[in-house]
């Protein structure tokens, strides 16, 4: 889904990002693929309001 555009608000994105991660995908670097995002862009963001990614669990926490 190249041009996938995800939402500039860390808040809302955590929360897209993470009923993606539950309902979707398995891994975050599978999210990452299949939207033709950067998982550096992901984190980085989500990690400036305090979540980082948990692969035991597949979401930010």
């Amino acid at each position: 889904m190249p041009g996938t555009k995800l939402p500039s608000d860390p808040v809302i994105l955590l929360s897209y990002i993470n009923t993606k991660l539950r309902d979707d995908y398995s891994s975050l670097s599978d999210l990452c693929e299949d939207l033709d995002v950067e998982e550096d862009s992901i984190t980085s963001l989500l990690s400036e309001i305090g979540y980082l990614y948990d692969p035991e669990t597949n979401r930010f926490r």
